[in-house]
């Protein structure tokens, strides 16, 4: 009785076109079109871009309210140099939605703090585009126009001495 049931069982074969290649020390799969099998990498959340947002925010905090006039001060109180705060404190200048998505970790896989350290585009539409975040202007959040507050373009002065 087993022999007559198994006879009757059909094999079905599925062919499916795609390559083994190895990428990185890794092997993946590569469809008959040209693109990767595995979905994208998917970002984490990345502690050092966190701490640069966060730093960038708390350091305008000072500017605006009066702790430090400018940021050599806030260079010589945190002892660094004042290159490099002026370049962490333009971060204060990001998007809402993108420093969301830094925080939750869902920032593009590609997207690193020495990107950030890169001039970007005060406006947030340019941002979102330089940065492969959203879909342009239209990924704005819900009541936020499209550029940054005005008060936070007038305190990245540096200091002038006279």
């Amino acid at each position: 009785m087993a022999k007559a049931e198994a006879a009757s069982v059909e094999v079905v074969s599925v062919d499916i076109p795609m390559t083994f290649k190895k990428r990185g020390g890794r092997k993946v799969i590569v469809l008959p079109d040209g693109t990767h099998g595995n979905p994208a990498p998917m970002a984490t959340i990345d502690n050092t871009m966190i701490k640069a947002v966060a730093r960038a925010f708390r350091w305008q905090k000072l500017l605006e309210n009066g702790t430090y006039g400018c940021q050599d001060e806030i260079a010589k109180a945190e002892k660094i140099g004042p290159s490099f705060v002026s370049r962490v404190i333009r971060l204060a200048l990001l998007a809402p939605d993108i420093v969301e998505a830094i925080l939750a970790g869902k920032q593009p896989a590609h997207l690193t703090l020495r990107d950030l350290m890169q001039p970007f585009p005060v406006e947030w539409a340019g941002q979102r585009v330089q940065f492969w975040i959203g879909g342009g202007v239209s990924a704005c959040l819900p009541g936020v126009e499209g550029g940054p507050r005005i008060g936070a373009c007038v305190r990245l002065l540096s200091c002038q001495s006279t």
